[in-house]
């Protein structure tokens, strides 16, 4: 699990550490350093922790001219226990809709069930 990084490909045209309107500015990460796990699985210090011990996330690219967000996941949501959805809106939703952001695509496996039974 420690091999799967967030996709890269993005970062010439945006790094949420370096924005300071991100609820992760100022962020700095280890590419040797190991800490953040998910079910005692480590994984790739390029995840960013939002407060879910099983689920981390990677602001892949933001317009504000546009106002959209795409947000990659790893790991696993579990309200049930965690309330992942609250902690997700309270700490990164609502501080990007504060900057005007109101679109946001959101990608990770098993991302489809999650859609179907919290807006359809």
């Amino acid at each position: 699990m420690q091999d799967i990084e967030p996709y890269y490909n993005w970062r010439e045209l945006y790094d949420s550490s370096k924005d300071q309107r991100s609820p992760f500015y100022g962020r700095e990460y280890s590419e040797f350093e190991y800490s953040n796990t998910i079910y005692n699985y480590y994984i790739h210090p390029q995840w960013d922790e939002f407060g879910s011990s099983t689920l981390y996330l990677k602001v892949l690219f933001v317009d504000y001219d546009l106002r959209f967000a795409i947000i990659e996941f790893i790991g696993e949501w579990n309200d049930a226990i965690n309330n992942d959805i609250m902690i997700l809106k309270r700490d990164v939703i609502e501080a990007m809709m504060r900057e005007g952001i109101n679109k946001f695509m959101l990608i990770g496996a098993g991302m489809t069930k999650f859609l179907k039974t919290k807006v359809g």
